[in-house]
């Protein structure tokens, strides 16, 4: 059995507040463009994170 890995709130990074990475922006433009959404310009990691995780939702992409 695999056991989930426990994932630290995006709060709580201590590099949360630096921009988001090229990856996350890259990733966050596709699924915004399949939930018929916008990204927000200059995001932080955590808050690339936290939207990804909402578009991920939103559009049945992601675990």
């Amino acid at each position: 059995m695999v056991q989930p890995k426990p994932e630290k709130d995006p709060d709580q990074w201590t590099t949360g507040e630096e921009p988001m990475t090229g990856p996350q922006e890259s990733y966050l433009h596709t699924l915004a463009q399949e939930a018929g959404a916008e990204v927000p310009a200059e995001l932080t990691k955590a808050e690339a994170s936290q939207l990804i995780d909402e578009l991920q939702q939103h559009t049945g992409r992601g675990a």
